[in-house]
């Protein structure tokens, strides 16, 4: 148990001989109480606002019923003073004991500190990337793959039970356009001259290998044949090699799917009938006309009767077509039954797209609360693009890739880790420039190299400690730390608490925030032995001191390993 459970539960306690004495009523909703540390760290250890939470509901002064948890908090071992602040707020000051405890189980923990239970085994479908599979990953696809990933490793970590999903868009007009793109190759590939990839077909020469392929396997069998006697074929050829490429490239970021699903199954499945007629049964899904287009009128425009779901009664802003009027299916529709899909095997649902995906989240979430009746939390998950610089300047574009420059090459250059950090260093839904220059630089405006030195600094000192044999780190002496190294144990014990946070709200950017404050927090206590030569973790003339520093140390840099592996990067131990 960690601290900030243990002392959550010591409050639950606390609050419960409250209700006994009868200066709490029973039964209050104690959901919203929190225990973490105080803004001011003169405060104290451990700050609470259950009092200010409760005190409304119990009818009664926030103060007042300050001063009363106050003193059953007061008999908490290893409380050794508690102080009302403000309207109601609770601040608690601990013996030092209790965060050599902490240090002590981060030991005992070792990877798995900061691991918890709290997701309860819950099935939760992560849905991440889907890119279409109509060429390689480029860096518009990047950060939410690197956002999805870290997710999914989070929530496992917080006691859920992960599906990491992929939904492959092989259906539809923009697979067409592939399959026609790659007939184009094939016909190069047999020696003829093509000319300019026409305008509205994919240009990027890594169709080439796709088109070779066909060529050698068929010959020329389709060449001057309709394309209803290709498109099939060459369609299917050219998804199974591109989605071969895109499980390349996203194995670069150490990201693998569990279930990569199809659109094209979904459909031939039926699955969008069975929806609309789960939808028509309870009174969703009816047959009307949509409103004409807003703005100038449109003299094409004429009335068309489609099957339209009630978003609206879901706070959709209008209903929405799940056919078109050639009888095939909206992409809402498909996506619709997709997703009704997924939620047969998942207690929660969670979609990463990208923020120009925005306007079709609300019919999405209308959809889902619909066909699960509300039975299964869905989230989506916006993620804004990355702005691509060199030293400050718009990188060009690749020619190879068709106008973008490709996830493959950006990794190859500046390394799997560097990128996944960096992915995760702002909020999602946060705009954010990836500078080629900025994002390698050794300087402690990089996050990315700040956090991997002090791990590395870490291990540097383990290392020399290690060299000169006299020296090594135990838990025996840990009682000789003093307040700098306890302000660091504090520090480092707020990991369990974070992972918790961002695991419920769904934010993985917190552990990058958390490791930032961290790695700040080691290097300013390794700097303090430039000036202080008595505070460096190696003292010649005290092995005992520096037995526990090195024990410190060594744990600091498990809790720094310990969220990196939640970002999916490797710590490094030298640079």
């Amino acid at each position: 148990m960690t601290l900030f459970v243990q002392f959550a539960a010591a409050i639950d306690g606390a609050l419960s001989a409250l209700e006994q004495n009868g200066a709490l009523p029973f039964g209050l909703d104690r959901s919203n109480v929190t225990v973490e540390p105080p803004r001011d760290p003169s405060h104290g250890d451990l700050a609470t606002n259950a009092a200010m939470v409760l005190a409304k509901p119990a009818g009664t002064n926030p103060r007042a019923l300050a001063e009363a948890l106050s003193t059953e908090l007061a008999q908490v071992e290893g409380v050794s003073a508690v102080e009302v602040a403000g309207p109601g707020f609770l601040n608690l000051r601990l013996d030092p004991s209790m965060w050599l405890d902490e240090l002590r189980a981060i030991a005992t923990s070792g990877d798995d500190y900061g691991r918890s239970s709290s997701g309860a085994g819950k099935i939760v479908n992560v849905e991440y990337v889907s890119a279409n599979p109509t060429g390689p990953m480029h860096m518009g696809h990047c950060r939410g793959a690197v956002v999805g990933d870290a997710l999914a490793s989070l929530l496992e970590f917080a006691g859920h039970k992960v599906i990491r999903e992929y939904y492959v868009n092989d259906a539809g007009g923009q697979v067409d356009v592939l399959a026609r793109s790659v007939h184009l190759r094939y016909r190069e590939a047999l020696g003829e001259a093509v000319g300019d990839v026409p305008e509205g077909l994919y240009p990027g020469d890594y169709l080439v290998p796709v088109g070779e392929k066909l060529a050698a396997e068929h010959g020329d069998a389709f060449i001057g044949k309709d394309e209803s006697a290709w498109l099939a074929l060459f369609r299917e050829t050219a998804v199974a090699m591109m989605m071969d490429m895109i499980r390349s490239d996203l194995a670069l970021l150490g990201i693998h799917h569990d279930v990569f699903a199809s659109e094209a199954a979904v459909q031939r499945d039926k699955k969008p009938e069975a929806a609309e007629a789960f939808l028509r049964e309870k009174g969703l899904v009816y047959d009307g006309q949509l409103e004409p287009p807003k703005g100038e009128p449109d003299p094409d425009w004429e009335p068309v009767t489609l099957p339209l779901f009630k978003s609206t009664q879901f706070g959709d802003d209008q209903d929405r077509p799940i056919k078109k009027s050639d009888g095939s299916w909206t992409y809402f529709g498909a996506d619709m039954a997709y997703h009704f899909q997924k939620a047969q095997k998942a207690d929660m649902l969670i979609d990463i797209w990208g923020a120009d995906h925005a306007g079709t989240v609300k019919r999405i979430k209308a959809a889902v609360a619909a066909l699960t009746e509300g039975t299964k939390p869905f989230d989506v998950k916006l993620v804004q693009m990355v702005r691509l610089l060199r030293g400050g300047e718009p990188i060009k574009m690749s020619k190879r890739a068709g106008n973008f420059v490709t996830l493959a090459d950006v990794v190859r250059e500046v390394g799997k880790d560097v990128v996944r950090f960096t992915m995760l260093t702002r909020k999602a839904d946060a705009q954010m420039d990836f500078d080629f220059a900025k994002v390698v630089e050794a300087s402690k405006d990089n996050p990315v190299f700040y956090v991997q030195y002090a791990h590395a600094r870490i291990c540097s000192t383990l290392r020399k400690a290690e060299a000169e044999e006299e020296f090594a780190p135990t838990i025996d002496h840990i009682t000789l730390l003093g307040a700098e190294e306890i302000a660091l144990i504090r520090d480092a014990a707020n990991f369990p608490r974070i992972v918790d946070a961002a695991a419920k709200a769904g934010e993985p950017h917190r552990i990058a925030f958390f490791l930032g404050d961290l790695a700040a927090a080691f290097h300013a206590y390794w700097n303090l032995g430039n000036d202080q030569p008595d505070k460096r973790f190696i003292l010649a003339q005290s092995p005992e001191l520096s037995a526990a520093r090195l024990f410190l140390a060594a744990n600091i840099g498990q809790v720094i390993r310990n969220g990196l592996r939640l970002m999916g990067v490797e710590a490094a131990t030298q640079m």
